[in-house]
């Protein structure tokens, strides 16, 4: 029997956006999740923040090599607005009005995290750059994947093997705390689009988490493949 092909795009295609401290699991669940959806004949794209596009890939490497920190965290925020303007213009809303679901390892809530709670740049400043480069694209899911800081920096540190920690990497636990309880507070101001989920397990049953989380709140309960 021939494999069933994807369905066919009808509609708006759904945005789902994972977030996380260092270690959290975003890239394995990620993928996870796409390969799911493809069990599903549901058509998606994996793509990342910083990056996810050519132009943005090129801020990305002066992010993580530590270039936007020695400008100030205001600058690393343009750094960021700058990426995201490209990835979104050039990647994700154009997927999304094809009908193909986009899931992306950090987005917009990444940026109020690091910069706003950690670099203290004012919400007036957050605020117009999210006005400027996502106007009103919102993720129709956020998947926070929370885990224990020293389990998070234990991860990063066996992945990252013998190479060199990056700009965020590279910061003290106070720091990674810190984003930890970030995150936790914007799962808790907007519970209607993000889940919290406990990412301290094995990757299978956190998978488990996230596509209980994905089916319920995104995938249509009376689809067939969706509830398999």
């Amino acid at each position: 029997m021939n494999q069933q092909a994807p369905r066919r795009p009808s509609g708006r295609g759904k945005f789902i956006t994972f977030e996380g401290g260092e270690g959290s699991g975003k890239s394995t669940q990620i993928k996870k999740l796409a390969g799911r959806l493809a069990k599903a004949r549901q058509r998606a794209i994996v793509t990342r923040e910083p990056g996810g596009s050519p132009g943005a890939e090129i801020m990305r490497h002066l992010v993580l090599s530590g270039m936007g920190k020695l400008l100030g965290p205001e600058a690393e925020t343009l750094l960021f607005a700058a990426a995201r303007d490209d990835h979104v213009r050039t990647v994700i809303q154009p997927a999304l009005n094809q009908g193909t679901w986009v899931l992306c390892d950090r987005f917009s809530d990444s940026t109020r995290a690091y910069q706003g709670r950690l670099g203290q740049v004012e919400p007036g400043v957050l605020n117009a750059m999210q006005r400027v480069t996502i106007g009103d694209l919102k993720p129709d899911l956020t998947i926070i994947l929370d885990i224990p800081v020293d389990v998070g920096m234990q991860r990063a540190a066996a992945r990252r093997g013998s190479g060199v920690p990056d700009r965020f990497e590279s910061e003290d636990l106070q720091f990674h705390q810190g984003l930890r309880d970030a995150y936790r507070q914007i799962a808790a101001d907007d519970p209607r689009r993000c889940v919290l989920i406990d990412a301290n397990a094995e990757a299978d049953t956190v998978a488990d988490r996230v596509w209980v989380a994905v089916r319920e709140r995104v995938l249509a309960a009376k689809s067939p493949a969706a509830t398999a």
